[in-house]
């Protein structure tokens, strides 16, 4: 190529005939730029002539288009490269934009190949995050969110719709170092949504009600009418067992740990309505607020609820939690006032407080049946089971034995002889000896059934309560399951649903591990624990107790927790973790009691989940070092300082309270503190005294010898405070 500069105009003669005609004429640059006046391009100019034109223009338009692009990629390609070589990558400034925030830009200046490479394709990802993040000018009319429970930062970003990488930074300038694996308490995690103006919104009823059986495909011609299933809520001791026994005539509370119920048991019984027998299902949950998984599985799975109340006592809060699933689930319901044998009791005030939450009497104008009965004496009890049929009668309700079963899994367990068994609720269709059904994550072929009799059957209709045995894996507690026609359809639809279920307990133990409060520091105790129960209901209800505690001083660490016996594993992860064990109503073998004795592992097994819990806690409380609350009780002023035997000794004059030996003392000069310790030596002249009132001169000793004149010293009582955690 050939540049000819004249009269600040450039010619760039590129084309072979060009170069041709300028070698043959041997013509001055001058004279051919007079004779190509027309193809002279003044740069400097801002103007286009569109006038100026020629015959090798319109000739070599399209090509000399083309070479231009080309050249001008291949020059970029060239500035590239020198920009790329001269990097300092030692640069503290290199990744940091203006406004001091780590950039979002997928274009850094470091760019591999690979990145080169799909340019276009990163700039189109960028623009989303761009688009996703810009929302987040917090001026959005929605701005609600709901944190209940400890979550990760990752989780938390994608609530918040923040990128991780700020809520990191926004931590860090707290003092507060994290990762994006980290787990946050809830705490934290509000404090975050605030400042990015965020409401925090408490909402009491968290856990969402998952699809439960639909009975509304059932065809008309092959439909038959199905037994109610009724469950009984209520108030922990408030008579929900004693009515049970009643009804079925048998003491079912001696059979409780502690009198209350610790898994959903469900009974059948017939009970004669307009002359002909009805058979009746029964569940009755547990009341402590522990099981509210449990209680909530129930009403998922419930046609009649029974809403027992004592006279005595009045709603509480696992009776008002009932309330609330009931009127959210819009199932039909009697309210059933139970222990009016006793004395004192004030029926119109548990009228008052069921009508503050919508259940108005049918003698107020309402539509709620209240049927006020003795569930130890047995009075009304006929009364309460009439009207039961009669709501029954009434709902008219039905189902398809036709079909393959569905139902929910109640509960799951090993048992050593039979293998994984499921307590199970048949809610429509048939299931057989043979039938292959999954539940969750699992799935098995059934190889036995069991009726709530005890004897084996070949078949269950729908609105029965079954023990199926088959299961490869136990099944998970509230699980539904259905039957599938082959192993080939099970092993499908397992793999399409196996993702929501990793979650659940798992991620309940991984709230409670690890996780970043604002008291997270370097002396934060940790209890470890290793959990064994009978039943996942059990495992389940335990931590979410757990997750209730509070965990600033002392955390708990779940190292391992797992339904069945404890087993050699067990007892070496204990060894290894230094782990506290606790079992919950299982059996322990003469082996692993010796291997506990042997390596002095801590093994407490529990019956009752109250004392599960108040154990658990009482060991965090002695964890927990001991506080005291300072009670000032003196002032003094040092006013010489003299040593005997190399310890300093300072005389002072108390000028307000007194001073007392063994009391606790602040040392301060010039208004900042330079000691805190005992007082081990207090003298009155030369006698040893055990304490000195204001306006005498005392000689003060203490593990101190840095004293000076003019100090004040200040003297305290320490009362012990009570621990909390």
């Amino acid at each position: 190529m050939i540049n000819l500069n004249y009269s600040d105009k450039v010619l760039h003669l590129k084309q072979p005939k060009l170069l041709g005609l300028y070698e043959s004429n041997n013509s001055t640059p001058k004279k051919l730029l007079d004779s190509l006046n027309h193809s002279i391009v003044d740069i400097s100019s801002t103007q286009i002539n569109p006038n100026v034109s020629s015959k090798f223009d319109k000739k070599h338009k399209n090509d000399s288009h083309s070479e231009k692009i080309l050249d001008t990629k291949k020059s970029r390609s060239k500035v590239n490269k020198k920009n790329r070589k001269g990097v300092n990558v030692e640069r503290d400034d290199l990744f940091i934009t203006e406004n001091s925030t780590f950039s979002l830009d997928t274009e850094s200046v470091l760019k591999s190949h690979k990145i080169n490479k799909y340019k276009k394709k990163d700039k189109y990802k960028s623009n989303i995050n761009e688009n996703t993040y810009s929302s987040l000018d917090i001026n959005n009319e929605n701005n609600d969110i709901v944190l209940t429970s400890p979550l990760s930062i990752e989780e938390l970003s994608s609530k918040l719709n923040i990128p991780e990488a700020e809520i990191i930074t926004y931590l860090f300038l707290k003092g507060i170092s994290v990762t994006i694996n980290d787990v946050l308490d809830v705490s934290i995690a509000k404090e975050v949504a605030r400042s990015y103006n965020f409401n925090i919104i408490d909402q009491k009823l968290t856990k969402e009600i998952s699809p439960y059986i639909s009975y509304d495909n059932i065809n008309p011609k092959q439909q038959i009418k199905r037994s109610p299933i009724i469950t009984i809520f209520g108030h922990v001791d408030h008579g929900k067992t004693t009515l049970l026994s009643a009804i079925l005539n048998i003491n079912l509370v001696k059979q409780e740990s502690g009198g209350i119920t610790q898994s959903i048991n469900a009974y059948e019984i017939e009970w004669p309505y307009n002359f002909s027998p009805y058979k009746l299902i029964f569940l009755d949950t547990p009341g402590h607020e522990a099981f509210g998984a449990m209680r909530l599985r129930g009403a998922k799975i419930t046609d009649i609820a029974l809403l027992v109340v004592a006279a005595d006592d009045g709603l509480k809060p696992q009776s008002i939690e009932a309330i609330n699933y009931i009127l959210k689930m819009k199932l039909s319901y009697i309210i059933v006032i139970n222990k009016i044998d006793k004395n004192d009791i004030n029926l119109l005030k548990i009228k008052e407080e069921l009508a503050e939450y919508n259940i108005v009497c049918e003698q107020w104008g309402g539509d709620a049946k209240i049927i006020e009965i003795s569930a130890l004496t047995g009075k009304n009890v006929d009364l309460l089971l009439s009207e039961i049929c009669l709501t029954s009668h009434s709902q008219n309700f039905t189902a398809d034995p036709n079909r393959l079963a569905e139902g929910t899994i109640l509960e799951g367990y090993l048992d050593k002889k039979q293998g994984v068994i499921a307590n199970a609720v048949i809610q429509n269709g048939t299931l057989r000896v043979g039938d292959t059904i999954i539940a969750g994550n699992t799935y098995g072929k059934i190889k036995s059934l069991i009726n709530y009799k005890g004897f084996n059957i070949k078949e269950a209709k729908p609105s029965s309560i079954i023990q199926a045995l088959g299961f490869s894996l136990v099944p998970q507690s509230g699980a539904l399951f259905k039957g599938v026609n082959n192993d080939k359809e099970a092993k499908k639809s397992i793999n399409s649903v196996s993702k929501k279920f990793k979650k659940t307990l798992n991620n309940n133990i991984k709230l409670l591990n690890t996780r970043i409060t604002t008291d997270n520091k370097n002396n934060l105790k940790q209890l470890n624990i290793i959990i064994k129960t009978n039943t996942q209901g059990s495992l389940e209800a335990i931590v979410d107790s757990f997750l209730k505690i509070p965990q600033g001083k002392v955390q708990i660490n779940i190292v391992s927790a797992d339904s069945g016996n404890i087993s050699n594993t067990n007892i070496e992860l204990a060894l290894a973790t230094n782990a506290l064990i606790i079992g919950f109503n299982i059996n322990i073998s003469s082996h692993i009691n010796n291997l506990i004795k042997q390596n002095n592992l801590n093994l407490q097994v529990f019956n009752i989940i109250y004392d599960l819990i108040d154990y658990i806690q009482n060991h965090m409380l002695d964890l927990i070092d001991p506080e005291y609350k300072h009670v000032f009780i003196g002032r003094a002023l040092v006013q010489t300082v003299f040593y005997i035997n190399k310890k300093a000794v300072v005389g002072c004059l108390v000028n307000e309270g007194r001073m007392k030996k063994f009391s606790h003392i602040n040392v301060y000069r010039e208004g900042n503190i330079v000691y805190e310790g005992i007082l081990t030596s207090l003298k009155r002249i030369k006698d040893n005294v055990e304490e000195v009132l204001s306006e005498n001169e005392c000689g003060i000793m203490c593990d101190y010898d840095l004293w000076q004149k003019m100090d004040i010293i200040e003297a305290y009582d320490l009362n012990p405070q009570e621990k909390c955690l």
